[in-house]
């Protein structure tokens, strides 16, 4: 199969418009159609409702949307390995929610190379679910979450625990003030979600919602507001003054998460890593 017809039929699901698809794939309109019909054929179903400016999968294409993604990751990882191995390095591929990236994990990449000088580091932002299809199919080699997934064919260790204190540019707020006030609401994932919303069941809705908390911090710092971030990433900002902490307000712990396949090709890789997180973690 044409890898460019998955190519093809990811963006016109994620578009939900055959023009679109066209112009972000840098073909015409009638090359995605010519495209999705050959798809079509070769399945034997119908896999769009077509209704001009709203293109929706039907059950079928549904079905067909899991695989299609597992096709194109399993494709990826392959031009990934024989590209990297021609260079003499493992290939070694590294999912985290977004969110996730920021708070810790960016700082880690320097000390992963230092204890596995053979592997080549690919580092990516994933979503929730498509972190777990991609390690089940092992495109990705290992993976960190804030939500403990709900599968028994992954094994799942917990690394740390990280504190998201409340903060604001303007001093003595409480958490009504800030509320009001040009509130960001970051999306930590599920776990933070709830625990937000039984602390704060009348709170009004949030002037922006964030996925990635560095954009966060970043937009109040320039434009004022608050939100929840990680206790060390905001610890310069409320010492240089830049940043106050809200008062009565308090923190939600939020647990991170090392998962990855128990067949792993990388299991000697995998566990190095999780060993030098786990050592730094009992360090502070």
């Amino acid at each position: 199969m044409d890898i460019n017809i998955l190519k093809t039929f990811l963006e016109v699901h994620r578009t939900c418009h055959f023009g679109n698809a066209a112009d972000n794939l840098f073909v015409t309109q009638a090359t995605v159609s010519v495209r999705i019909k050959q798809l079509e054929d070769e399945l034997g179903v119908q896999l769009f409702y077509r209704d001009r400016n709203n293109i929706q999968l039907t059950p079928a294409g549904h079905k067909f949307l899991r695989h299609a993604e597992s096709i194109l990751n399993i494709w990826n990882r392959a031009r990934l390995d024989i590209n990297t191995q021609d260079e003499g390095k493992i290939p070694f591929v590294i999912g985290a929610l977004s969110n996730l990236w920021d708070a810790v994990h960016i700082s880690m990449l320097k000390d992963i190379k230092n204890i596995c000088p053979d592997i080549a580091i690919t580092a990516e932002a994933v979503s929730g679910d498509n972190l777990i299809r991609r390690l089940l199919d092992q495109s990705i080699d290992l993976g960190f979450t804030s939500d403990y997934p709900q599968t028994s064919e992954l094994i799942v260790v917990e690394l740390f625990t990280c504190e998201l204190v409340m903060v604001s540019c303007s001093k003595h707020e409480n958490p009504e003030d800030a509320f009001k006030n040009g509130y960001i609401f970051v999306d930590w994932g599920t776990s933070y979600r709830n625990e937000h919303a039984k602390l704060f069941p009348d709170m009004p809705p949030a002037d922006i919602r964030i996925g990635p908390g560095y954009i966060a911090h970043e937009y109040i710092r320039q434009n004022g507001g608050s939100a929840f971030l990680p206790e060390p990433t905001i610890r310069d900002d409320i010492s240089g003054g830049k940043l106050f902490l809200v008062k009565n307000a308090p923190a939600i712990n939020r647990k991170s998460f090392a998962i990855y396949s128990g067949n792993s090709a990388q299991m000697d890789h995998v566990k190095k890593i999780i060993h030098l997180i786990s050592r730094n973690r009992d360090k502070h």
